[in-house]
């Protein structure tokens, strides 16, 4: 018999006695390796069986990770991409598989990341005739995605997936593409290309803008910040390469560095012009800086909780954000800057007098200084039961100066926003905007995937990992070194404290059944080890960090400890005592420990 070879996807196949087609999915994975993508995160199933084929013929260029929870496969494509600024990939099979991926890519939305979902359906003659998971998910995604549409033929695949991918990147969004199951699979000569579908049309070339703003508006914002005396800059995620600029800026500016928790890295805690992160999870001098200021800069920022902004009137302001359309989304603007902020500040910097009234900065400093002796000071207390805060800061001392630490929502967020202290060159994240649970472990996985090198670490409370714990066994298979610490209260620990406080109503449907996560990590094939006591809490955590592959600690930490805000509003302690009255369960327990707390900040 001849044999005959076909170059598809830039590899070589030889059938004997056979011709091998080239179908659609064929073109959509060879559209994906022209765009760059390395590796894809989903989970297999007979709405994609035509894409599943195509991937195993290319597996040599693109990775398949196979999720146990399409949810997942989103969160690790959000993480991706947030990880290396490049465009995350996940698949999901027809109806209930594309259902699951929504939450991920709501994240992805909402935190502006690239991200690309590409969906399975019914048989194209089938769609909207009552069929099994006959869902149009095409429709089921028109709010999350910027780019929305359904594959209608073999060469129709090309096109979409060039449109789909820039759009993705070049508006920092979701695009999904829904792929009917038996055109996956149809040859591409069977296809019929329309007159105006000229062929060679397509590229997978992108243009990257300047991002920067108008000179007239440089020097508006220049005149703003000049005449400012006690100013405070606002940086969240948009300035994470801005670090340098930002530093230069403060310093001439006599300004503290407030950070938005997304933008915990932007600036190394050990600068002397950063005050921390802002808000309930945020330090006392950057809400005193905030209150305080008479110009505020915000760079990178939709921080979304105003509340903890200057009122409106109190302070001249100036933004600097990539996207216009979020200028003046928060506080109310004097002048806005819509450009990249790295090379908008850039520009700007040159136009900047150096303040001579320091006063503003140094008191924040002194602020600061008071500040980490309290961290420090609940980080590494020896009270029993052990509190989340000696974890947080124990595993904060022990961490890599490459390290990448994934948190999730929750009371979790509030200690991994206090007391780790980040370090030039590590990366932190966690859900932002959406602030869902669950998205840890997944950031954490898809992390190490694209930073094999580097130490990843997820921090996440037992509530949130418990939501996808199966994905500690994706680790386990693909043999990431990951290390994830659970902060174990048997609680939803920040839904109880809202309740009280926020509500003044006493605390329902928030306890946990305890899990042994020791046994989950054993039972996936990794290693697990429990923290009880404080004073072994830093040997432990050594001995985990050097444990070869996946591993979970497991630290039991005190239920009643209190994620208490920088500053307590009078409101909020009379909602407290409203709860405790109203029958709060464990009220005394809960009383005494708050009181502990404050005893102790007043010695």
């Amino acid at each position: 018999m001849p044999t005959l070879t076909l170059n598809i996807g830039h590899q070589l196949f030889r059938l004997k006695g056979a011709i091998m087609a080239i179908t659609a999915a064929d073109i959509l994975v060879e559209t994906l390796c022209d765009w760059g993508v390395e590796v894809i995160f989903g989970l297999p199933g007979d709405g994609i069986n035509g894409i599943m084929e195509s991937l195993r013929k290319c597996k040599k260029r693109i990775k398949f990770v196979q999720v146990r929870h399409e949810e997942s496969a989103a969160f690790m494509a959000c993480g991706y991409a947030k990880y290396t600024g490049k465009l995350g990939v996940c698949l999901a099979t027809s109806g209930p598989g594309g259902i699951h991926l929504l939450n991920g890519l709501y994240d992805a939305k909402f935190d502006g990341q690239p991200v690309l979902a590409i969906t399975g359906h019914h048989y194209h003659d089938l769609i909207d005739t009552h069929a099994q998971q006959d869902i149009p998910l095409d429709r089921v995604f028109m709010d999350v995605a910027v780019y929305n549409t359904r594959i209608m033929g073999p060469e129709h695949v090309e096109n979409v997936i060039h449109l789909a991918c820039r759009t993705a990147i070049a508006r920092r969004g979701v695009a999904h593409i829904n792929f009917p199951v038996d055109t996956q699979s149809e040859s591409v000569k069977s296809g019929f290309r329309s007159k105006r579908n000229v062929k060679g049309m397509d590229t997978n070339v992108f243009a990257s803008r300047a991002g920067l703003p108008t000179d007239q508006d440089l020097i508006r914002a220049a005149e703003v910040l000049n005449s400012g005396k006690q100013i405070a800059i606002l940086a969240g995620r948009g300035a994470l390469h801005a670090s340098d600029e930002l530093i230069a800026l403060a310093e001439k500016l006599q300004a503290p560095i407030i950070k938005a928790l997304l933008g915990k890295a932007c600036v190394p805690d050990d600068s002397p012009y950063t005050t921390g992160t802002i808000g309930l999870l945020g330090t006392k001098p950057s809400q005193e800086a905030i209150e305080n200021c008479d110009t505020l800069l915000m760079v990178g920022t939709s921080f979304p909780y105003i509340e903890f902004l200057p009122k409106p009137g109190k302070a001249r302001g100036v933004q600097i954000d990539i996207d216009p359309a979020r200028i003046g989304l928060r506080y109310p603007i004097e002048v806005g800057l819509a450009g990249d902020t790295k090379r908008t500040l850039q520009k700007l910097l040159p136009l900047l007098r150096k303040n001579k009234e320091s006063d503003f900065l140094e008191e924040a400093q002194k602020g600061m200084e008071s500040w980490w002796e309290l961290m420090e000071e609940r980080g590494t207390r020896q009270d029993m039961p052990m509190k989340p805060q000696v974890v947080a800061w124990e595993l904060g001392k022990r961490l890599q100066e490459n390290a990448i630490v994934s948190c999730d929502s929750g009371t979790i967020a509030t200690w991994f926003a206090r007391q780790m202290k980040v370090k030039a060159g590590q990366m932190y994240s966690l859900s932002g905007t959406l602030a869902t649970m669950a998205n840890g472990l997944p950031y954490t996985i898809a992390a190490q995937i694209a930073h094999p090198e580097r130490q990843c670490i997820a921090f996440v409370g037992d509530g949130g990992f418990s939501m996808l714990m199966s994905e500690f066994v994706t680790a386990v298979k693909y043999k990431l070194p990951i290390k994830v610490v659970i902060i174990k209260n048997n609680t939803l620990g920040q839904i109880k404290w809202e309740q009280m406080v926020f509500l003044g109503n006493p605390e329902y449907g928030c306890e946990l059944e305890p899990i042994d996560f020791v046994g989950i990590a054993e039972a996936c094939g990794g290693t697990g080890f429990t923290i009880e006591d404080p004073a072994e809490c830093g040997d432990i955590l050594d001995e985990a960090l050097a444990t070869p592959g996946p591993v979970i600690v497991e630290a039991v930490v005190d239920p009643f400890e209190p994620p208490m805000p920088a500053t307590i509003e009078a409101s909020q302690a009379a909602k407290f005592a409203k709860s405790l009255a109203r029958g709060q369960p464990r009220r005394m327990k809960i009383a005494t420990t708050i009181l502990e707390d404050k005893v102790r900040e007043l010695i």
